[in-house]
């Protein structure tokens, strides 16, 4: 399909229009950053990586009865997807301590939570996307009362899926962020991408991270463990990283 214009320039993702109004088109580019863009680099490969494995996941919680905006991808690093309104918040789930809950609460990093913990922040870089309660955004307007609750609910069953997933991988769903979106309907669907930018995910067998953790903190080589993960997913299908 054909790439139009760009609609939005974000920090490792560009969103370009196509021949049907519909339907956008999202690259996934080679850049990576951390602490608000004041870490940045290009890393070959990272891009397509990312793309594969948003795209078997995106399948993956397809065929569990979970909407998404994932339509297909015309190659190995971009993806055709639902054009969507997106509804500015960050939905994290937390299966384990660690990151800024660590940094910010009493928790001890690797304390399981159980029922996993539902964070939601406000995306707004300049504001440094700061966290909300469920009545600041019902007062704010963003959603009601019964979609904040069902974004929730899914939220929770997007995590029952990929922790299993990733399970039978040898890897521990940590944590994760997600964004949804509304269609011109109002259907409000799962968007953005699920990869190891928007993951913390941890060797079972070393508990070493396999996410941007690695980048981030200097624990090694981030392309090695995006590529860890990367072929353990396309193992499980040869067609989405063919």
């Amino acid at each position: 399909m054909k790439k139009g214009e760009v609609l939005y320039k974000g920090k490792a993702k560009s969103l370009y229009r196509t021949g049907d109004p519909g339907v956008l088109l999202v690259e996934f580019r080679d850049d990576i950053t951390a602490f608000d863009g004041q870490k940045k680099d290009v890393l070959s490969s990272k891009g397509r990586l990312n793309a594969q494995v948003s795209a078997f996941l995106f399948r993956l919680l397809e065929r569990k009865g979970i909407a998404t905006h994932f339509i297909d991808m015309p190659d190995e690093s971009h993806m055709l997807v639902k054009a969507l309104d997106m509804i500015p918040l960050e939905v994290i789930v937390r299966n384990i301590a660690a990151g800024s809950l660590v940094r910010q609460y009493p928790f001890r990093e690797g304390t399981v939570l159980e029922p996993p913990v539902i964070v939601i922040d406000y995306k707004d870089d300049s504001r440094h996307d700061p966290m909300l309660n469920d009545d600041l955004i019902i007062a704010l307007g963003i959603l009601t009362p019964d979609d904040l609750a069902m974004i929730k609910e899914m939220a929770l069953r997007v995590n029952s899926v990929l922790r299993e997933f990733f399970a039978s991988l040898g890897i521990t769903l940590v944590d994760f962020k997600i964004e949804f979106g509304r269609t011109p309907d109002g259907k409000i669907l799962l968007g953005d991408e699920i990869s190891m930018d928007s993951m913390r995910l941890w060797d079972m067998s070393t508990g070493k991270s396999l996410d941007k953790d690695v980048y981030r903190f200097s624990k090694g080589d981030v392309m090695e463990a995006y590529n860890r993960v990367a072929e353990r997913v396309c193992a499980e299908d040869k067609e989405v990283c063919k």
